[in-house]
């Protein structure tokens, strides 16, 4: 479920009434955590954490005329959605948040290869979100990026 919102204050004033306080909290936790450097903007309809161009001029390779992506946060159909990168591609991050996930949480993760989905608001780990947004700073998600790639 991808919003038209043009700028992140439009996607988070467009939501529905009972997503607006976690999401609300969730993109504060995000902020407040996230290494300098990375950028908020709207990327592929979703609030997005990304390396701006002016860092990484190349951008993302399926578009480089949009910026290299590494977190992204959406509020789809069913769920509240956390895209992360990270535990998508290093496997000793995925391992660190399934490990924490379960000290945290009495429900089940619910988690894709990048995306983790919230179903009920009081199941969303703020304090961990946050945590797993300060593991990556600009330049090592560069550097994993190309490492990747190649």
């Amino acid at each position: 479920m991808q919003s038209d919102a043009a700028t992140p204050k439009a996607y988070m004033d467009a939501l529905p009434d009972d997503r607006k306080a976690p999401m609300k909290k969730l993109r504060a936790v995000i902020r407040k955590n996230l290494p300098s450097g990375f950028k908020e903007c709207m990327n592929y309809g979703m609030l997005g954490y990304v390396v701006p161009h002016s860092l990484y001029p190349a951008g993302y390779h399926c578009d480089p005329a949009m910026p290299l992506p590494f977190m992204n946060l959406a509020s789809q159909k069913n769920f509240i959605a956390v895209y992360h990168m990270g535990v998508y591609g290093d496997p000793k991050l995925l391992q660190w948040f399934q490990g924490e996930y379960a000290k945290r949480v009495t429900a089940k993760l619910d988690m894709g290869k990048s995306c983790v989905r919230f179903k009920k608001m009081d199941n969303i780990p703020f304090e961990l979100i946050g945590e797993l947004s300060s593991k990556m700073t600009v330049e090592q998600c560069i550097s994993f990026y190309e490492r990747v790639r190649a």
